[in-house]
């Protein structure tokens, strides 16, 4: 999975738990990842993955964190919330396509965690 013996860039950051710290999240990561041929895929994952931690963890009611490191041949994203009910969200109405989203952009990705907090994390290839 992860070198860490190549990392070329690493950003780690904080965010409340609250919708405008989405695009916040977002910004960041792109300028970290500047010139990386994934950074729009990159942000487009942050942007999902954290709207998720606000809208369906306890992340909205504190804090969600997200990291991102860059190698060689890839990005490694990191979204961590504090957790909660994982409930599946039906596709068929408006919104509930993020982490479909995620899987056809990332070459891998997954969860790690539980209710008690959880981390969701992709990696983009090039």
């Amino acid at each position: 999975m992860r070198d860490a013996a190549v990392t070329t860039a690493t950003y780690t950051g904080v965010f409340h738990g609250r919708p405008d710290q989405v695009s916040r999240a977002r910004r960041e990561v792109a300028r970290y990842l500047g010139g990386c041929p994934a950074s729009d895929d990159a942000a487009l994952i942050v942007s999902e993955l954290a709207t998720n931690a606000v809208q369906h963890s306890r992340s909205r009611h504190g804090l969600f964190t997200v990291h991102s490191e860059l190698f060689p041949t890839y990005a490694w994203i990191e979204v961590s919330d504090a957790g909660g009910t994982w409930d599946p969200v039906d596709t068929s109405k408006d919104g509930g396509r993020g982490l479909g989203i995620v899987a056809a952009l990332a070459a891998e990705w997954g969860v790690d965690g539980d209710a008690r907090g959880r981390t969701i994390w992709a990696r983009l290839q090039w």
